[in-house]
């Protein structure tokens, strides 16, 4: 079996992008940083904490491109007005002042 980091990065972004399991994964991500089983044990000075600060900084770098994405898809959508609902439709007719 082929292991490399890249192919666990694009399980873990594909798994993140999945509306069904986000919440999951984002959940498990947290029980693992805040557990003391590790890839790495945390009690290793700089060792330890290198998966964590991987971790981090994937979770943070995805949920802040789902977050961007959602909000540009908010504001692009276009409002119509309803034309029904408006109470009242009145015509104005320009009149030019002072000559």
């Amino acid at each position: 079996m082929n292991f490399s980091l890249q192919s666990l990065y694009n399980w873990y972004r594909g798994l993140l992008q999945n509306p069904q399991y986000r919440w999951w994964a984002v959940l498990a991500s947290v029980v693992y940083l805040v557990s003391p089983i590790d890839i790495s044990p945390d009690f290793l000075p700089i060792v330890g904490w290198l998966d964590d600060t991987v971790l981090i900084g994937m979770l943070v770098s995805e949920l802040s491109t789902i977050a961007t994405t959602k909000l540009k898809e908010k504001s692009n959508r276009v409002v119509k007005p309803n034309v029904a609902s408006t109470t009242q439709i009145v015509d104005v007719t320009a009149v030019p002042v002072g000559q």
